[in-house]
């Protein structure tokens, strides 16, 4: 079958037709149209260019540039109740471990700026203009002698001694009996020990008491008033001496102190262990604390709470401040907990600034932090300490 061929089309004229219908010659068809006069360049027009340029590059080279300032971030959490990397974050071996129904949550601080992680002016902006994050001269978070290097193995060496207080002190308030012996480090210059004790001397007893754990010696400490003498029995390359010490005063807290520095070497009666990356420092050990409590207790304490919170731990079980509250506190609340238990040293810097449905308790010593978790595990945290101004 063929089909007939369509008309050509007829195209509209491109020209407006002319006065007596004639359309143009092909001479002015063809014409490019006047280009129109380009305006003389005047100084008011270069200085503008120029200072567009400049600003330009300006901006440019300050999102790059460094900036001499820290900022500090709400940091991820960990459930020490949980897994790492895969495996267990707390591990312990040599006696029976229980679940738990709910979730401890360390906190951390996410913190650029310093060597190695440099702050541009865009990241300097928002820290500035995002309530959870803080800025802070770089020299009053990083020493400006440290390498990245330096900051990285001292936070990890942090992290690995709080580690281990937190294992100590997580048995000694389950009851367990953590044999200890105490090194010598070093006499503080200038105080009663200076002369007295030597480095590798081992502490045996206290006014003719014997001494097991750090904790015992502390707590021994505590009926000692500064510029008190005290008797110190120590082991020296396997001979026994006793040495006459006068006390000096603690300007923090104005207990009595030996003045010597203690190197504990403890002898764990079960095996505790911790698997955690990227994070360092030591704020992290009373959480840790915490997780060794739970595991090894029968009953499920936390009663399916989420529960953050953070601070250091001491050998006592004391819970000391730590840096960067503010953004532990937004992580946290970030991260779905209900709770935080914040050590009360650092309570002037919670009130006012506790996130919308995070309550925050207050506690000072390991035995108050397990307690605040029982409490919260039973539906009793409205009656705990909170920080108040």
């Amino acid at each position: 079958m063929t089909h007939p061929e369509p008309p050509a089309a007829t195209q509209p004229s491109p020209f407006p037709e002319q006065p007596g219908g004639d359309a143009p010659d092909q001479d002015h068809a063809d014409a490019v149209p006047p280009v129109p006069p380009v305006p003389p360049v005047t100084p008011r027009a270069i200085t503008l260019a120029a200072a567009t340029v400049a600003t330009s590059i300006l901006v440019a080279v300050a999102a790059i540039v460094p900036v001499p300032y820290a900022v500090q971030s709400p940091g991820p959490t960990r459930d020490t109740l949980g897994e790492s990397a895969g495996q267990p974050l707390i591990t312990v071996e040599g006696t029976e471990t229980y679940e738990s129904s709910g979730a401890l949550l360390l906190t951390t601080v996410s913190v650029s700026g310093g060597p190695g992680y440099p702050v541009g002016l865009p990241m300097l902006v928002r820290g500035w203009l995002d309530g959870s994050r803080a800025v802070t001269p770089v020299e009053q978070v990083f020493p400006t002698t440290d390498t990245r290097e330096d900051i990285d193995e001292r936070n990890q060496a942090l992290m690995i001694s709080s580690q281990e207080h937190a294992a100590v002190a997580a048995l000694e308030e389950l009851g367990y009996e953590v044999p200890t012996e105490l090194v010598v480090v070093e006499a503080i210059a200038g105080s009663g020990a200076e002369g007295v004790v030597q480095p590798e001397d081992v502490v045996q007893d206290l006014d003719g008491e014997g001494l097991t754990s750090f904790s015992e010696l502390s707590a021994r400490m505590d009926d000692v008033q500064p510029g008190e003498t005290v008797r110190l029995g120590v082991e020296r390359a396997g001979s026994r001496h006793e040495l006459e010490i006068t006390t000096v005063e603690d300007e923090t807290s104005g207990r009595a102190l030996l003045g010597v520095i203690i190197d504990p070497e403890f002898e764990l009666p079960v095996d505790v262990s911790i698997a955690i990356e990227d994070i360092g420092g030591p704020s992290a050990g009373s959480m840790f604390a915490l997780g060794i409590i739970d595991l090894l207790t029968e009953e499920d304490e936390t009663g399916g709470e989420t529960i953050a919170g953070t601070g250091t731990v001491d050998l006592t079980g004391a819970i000391g401040p730590i840096g960067g509250i503010r953004q532990k506190l937004a992580g946290a609340v970030r991260d779905e907990a209900a709770w935080f238990l914040a050590p009360e040293g650092n309570c002037d810097e919670v009130v006012g600034h506790v996130p919308d449905g995070l309550s925050v308790v207050s506690v000072e010593t390991l035995a108050d932090a397990r307690a605040a978790v029982q409490a919260i595990g039973t539906g009793q945290g409205v009656s705990l300490p909170t920080c108040t101004g």
